[in-house]
């Protein structure tokens, strides 16, 4: 961040790095405003903005030991902020697969009360996503729920399960491909 002390990241780093809450909190306060912005443009709802801002910043606490003091926070944050809104827009476009779009807002509903036929068909929709992701091998299934059901960076995930960020995203990639063939759940 321009006009800040580079000193004063690093020495600020080091500290998130052993746990200290107060120096995150002084470290990512200058950048809550920008990416905020950036969030909000991405999904271009407020709330599904914070939600995203508080979910990259949650992530960052949790993934803090890779924080490196001798590169800028502001990237990092920028990149982790990105992807969590990512994971949101594909959670928005799966939604509009199954037909769950009644809760946005910006999409008009002609009936206060949802079609029957409709309920019943979205549950048999839900209903067969689960068979097929519980259909998946284990290292499959794990890195698809993780990444794409809650919405976890492909990097944190590869720190939660003790593998590479390539190797989530490879069974990521694999696993839509095989509920794709094997499903016919997802277009291309």
């Amino acid at each position: 961040m321009q006009g800040r002390d580079n000193t004063l990241d690093t020495d600020l780093i080091e500290q998130v790095r052993r746990g200290d809450r107060a120096a995150f909190g002084k470290l990512v306060e200058p950048h809550l405003p920008r990416l905020l912005g950036l969030a909000r443009r991405m999904l271009g709802t407020g709330d599904d903005a914070e939600d995203a801002l508080q979910n990259a910043l949650a992530s960052t606490w949790v993934a803090r030991a890779r924080l490196d003091p001798g590169k800028p926070v502001a990237a990092y944050l920028t990149t982790v902020t990105l992807n969590k809104c990512r994971d949101r827009l594909r959670r928005r476009k799966v939604a509009r697969l199954l037909g769950f779009d009644a809760g946005d807002p910006h999409i008009p509903m002609t009936a206060d009360q949802p079609d029957t036929e409709a309920a019943v068909a979205d549950r048999q929709a839900l209903n067969a996503v689960s068979r097929a992701i519980d259909g998946l091998p284990v290292r499959l299934r794990e890195a698809l729920v993780l990444v794409a059901i809650e919405g976890r960076s492909q990097g944190e995930v590869a720190g939660l399960l003790g593998t590479t960020e390539k190797a989530i995203e490879t069974r990521v990639y694999r696993a839509r491909q095989r509920l794709r063939e094997k499903y016919d759940l997802f277009e291309g």
